[in-house]
């Protein structure tokens, strides 16, 4: 089988323009495809679209050198890495038409021994799915579905597995599962990114890793659950929840999560309801979780209403934007949901600072609220909400918020930075029992 020279990675959003990055990197020559004109517009001069660090570097450098070219459709190439998004409808069912989609735009392009990867989180079946449109789509070729391993173009899934703010080198160094559908497809997967991936490569069947990755990202959400259910209990018993996690974590066998004012971004908020949908009878304890995180943007609003006065305007300093810290994807975060909520309220004036970002998500265009900077966000508002803790929330000046009602949902401020000196007792006993024995001395 030829050589893979030439990889197209179609969509280049938060995984595919890292992905495009690597591969070209290690000297394929890298075609990247995206439907949105301002992307391809920005690859093309060099730039990036999204916050990711040490991306903006590389992607110059994979562009001067001519190993990175980005366009609007589908160019030939010998391999192909869809990397589109699947969300979820209102209803909480999957929708992999972007999938399905990306597949009918490379079809045209498709010739024998090309390789077929799919990344995009997916229900489980969506390789096999994808792969019988293109045998309908291209009868001139062999697929392995329905062909085996006589098949002429090979697919496989897999999936990636990286912390946004980390991409670069979580690609590089995580583990991966290949799930082809055929051998032959697995093998030739593997071959691809064992160019770059220094982890280690897994070889299983396209439908397992596909509940991998849902596997994996469900046990965060239903561990984060925990966290915030806790949180709850902390609340009716008047007990702060930052100190009883923080003690109950030195158990050598405990790691509970952080409580957070809930999920967000395209995994570990969507990806849970791929596996409800396929096991609804089953997943009692993935839709408690799923339940529990959703509703936590609400149960934060609630607080915040607590500390109103209905006699008088108030103004509201909501700090922070993106589904987690550091970095600028707002996708399903819990934090503009807080904010939405917010702005249904009367007699508010709500003032939004996300340093990552330029300007309001779109989802909150339209609501009357101010865009600004967090020092000017906190002079002048009654209540200050951290939703998100970000590096620069660090630094805020205490002096700053010592007259504001404050609503931290992330424990910044009123535990990790204002957190008092370890109350432990040092060794197997205590400096007391020493003295009486006369060891102190």
């Amino acid at each position: 089988m030829a050589e893979i020279r030439t990889v197209s990675v179609i969509g280049m959003g938060y995984i595919g323009l890292p992905t495009c990055a690597i591969f070209a990197s290690r000297g394929f020559d890298v075609i990247g495809i995206d439907v949105n004109e301002s992307v391809v517009a920005k690859v093309n001069r060099g730039e990036i679209h999204i916050v990711e660090p040490d991306l903006d570097g590389l992607i110059q450098k994979v562009v001067a050198n001519g190993k990175l070219r980005a366009f609007g459709t589908p160019q030939a190439a010998d391999a192909y890495i869809i990397a589109v998004p699947t969300p979820i409808t209102e209803e909480h069912k999957p929708d992999i038409s972007y999938v399905l989609d990306a597949a009918r735009s490379i079809a045209p392009v498709l010739k024998r021994d090309d390789l077929i990867v799919l990344e995009s989180t997916s229900p489980v079946g969506t390789t096999r799915t994808m792969t019988s449109l293109l045998a309908e789509l291209r009868p001139d070729l062999k697929f392995p579905v329905p062909h085996g391993e006589e098949a002429d173009v090979l697919v496989a899934y897999s999936p990636e597995r990286v912390l946004p703010g980390k991409v670069l080198t979580e690609l590089i160094n995580n583990d991966r599962s290949i799930g082809g559908l055929s051998r032959k497809s697995s093998e030739r997967a593997a071959t691809l990114y064992s160019s770059f991936v220094a982890g280690d490569l897994f070889i299983t069947q396209a439908e397992s890793a596909e509940l991998v990755k849902l596997t994996e990202n469900a046990f965060r959400d239903v561990n984060i659950a925990f966290a915030n259910e806790l949180a709850a209990v902390c609340q009716d018993l008047s007990l702060n929840v930052w100190e009883v996690i923080d003690l109950a974590n030195r158990h050598p066998r405990v790691n509970i999560l952080q409580p957070s004012p809930g999920v967000g971004g395209h995994c570990i908020a969507v990806d849970p309801y791929f596996i409800i949908d396929a096991a609804p009878n089953s997943t009692r304890l993935i839709s408690s979780a799923r339940r529990i995180n959703s509703e936590r943007p609400l149960s934060v609003v609630k607080d915040i209403e607590a500390l109103l006065d209905p006699t008088r305007e108030q103004t509201i300093a909501c700090l922070g934007l993106s589904f987690k810290p550091n970095i600028d994807d707002m996708r399903e975060s819990p934090a503009v949901e807080v904010v939405k909520l917010l702005s249904k309220l009367p007699n508010l004036k709500i003032v939004a600072a996300e340093p990552n970002a330029r300007a309001l998500p779109r989802e909150l265009e339209g609501n009357d609220i101010a865009f600004t900077d967090a020092l000017s966000a906190i002079d002048q508002s009654d209540i200050v909400v951290l939703l998100v803790d970000h590096r620069q929330f660090n630094f805020v000046d205490p002096e700053a918020l010592k007259d504001k009602k404050l609503v931290d949902t992330r424990g910044l401020w009123t535990w990790r930075k204002a957190r008092k000196p370890d109350a432990r007792i040092e060794g197997k006993r205590s400096e007391l029992e020493r003295s009486r024995t006369g060891e102190a001395a």
